[in-house]
């Protein structure tokens, strides 16, 4: 299933990303695709706000992963962009990160997506010439499937377009 989106300001990406956020468990893993500055951390930034981060959001692509714990799920925030072989993704050992009781988002994960979860929701952000990002949202496998009309609903504010 595929619901889209659409925000034109920063502040409106992050504001989707605390809607999807009351969806999210632990276990749960979000692939986020799209070109430089399509708007993939900031999303990770309202993700984070609405688990109830406390920690300042950053893109972790110099350091790979990022941890936030301090919200009512741990969240582990990883950028593959840097990695050219799958051996280094399965090298993170990204199913060890709080023992597993975490939500994992993942930016450039699209080639490894299989590796990293079959089960996944995948996020495709892509930005116009005017700076309006649309936000596709995928759910893979049954367990995402099933959330589908959750997912539908927390989209509807951005989805009159």
């Amino acid at each position: 299933m595929e619901c889209v989106a659409h925000t034109d300001t920063a502040a409106a990406t992050r504001d989707l990303g605390a809607a999807l956020s009351v969806l999210l468990r632990p276990h749960d893993v979000v692939v986020l695709t799209g070109e430089l500055g399509a708007g993939k951390t900031t999303l990770v930034q309202g993700i984070a706000r609405g688990l109830g981060a406390t920690e300042h959001v950053a893109s972790p692509t110099f350091t790979l992963v990022r941890e936030y714990t301090s919200g009512r799920v741990p969240l582990a925030h990883v950028d593959l962009y840097r990695l050219e072989r799958e051996q280094d993704v399965l090298d993170l050992a990204l199913d060890e990160l709080e023992d597993g009781e975490r939500v994992l988002l993942v930016e450039w994960g699209d080639p490894v997506a299989e590796l990293i979860a079959e089960e996944r929701l995948r996020i495709e952000l892509t930005a116009d010439a005017r700076d309006v990002r649309r936000i596709a949202v995928t759910t893979v496998g049954p367990a995402w499937n099933a959330r589908g009309d959750e997912i539908a609903a927390a989209l509807t504010p951005w989805s009159k377009r």
